[in-house]
């Protein structure tokens, strides 16, 4: 694991996170995600759970609100 200092500058998101979040705001569904980056839907939801955990957010469109106000998403 990494401290906090080691982690500034570093993206809240790995590339698959950030990934599936853009395609999310583009109004895509799970399953369209899934296609588009050749994974499955459970692969989708558990990087869209994962971020959830990592923000502290219950939902969706939270954590796609915390990513925008942490400039790790835009819309």
């Amino acid at each position: 694991m990494s401290s906090g200092s080691e982690l500034r500058g570093k993206s809240l998101l790995t590339n698959r996170e950030r990934e599936v979040f853009e395609l999310l705001v583009q109004d895509k569904t799970t399953k369209e995600i899934a296609a588009q980056l050749f994974v499955s839907e459970k692969t989708v939801r558990n990087h869209i759970s994962n971020v959830m955990k990592k923000l502290n957010v219950k939902g969706r469109s939270q954590a796609v609100v915390e990513l925008v106000r942490l400039g790790e998403l835009n819309i």
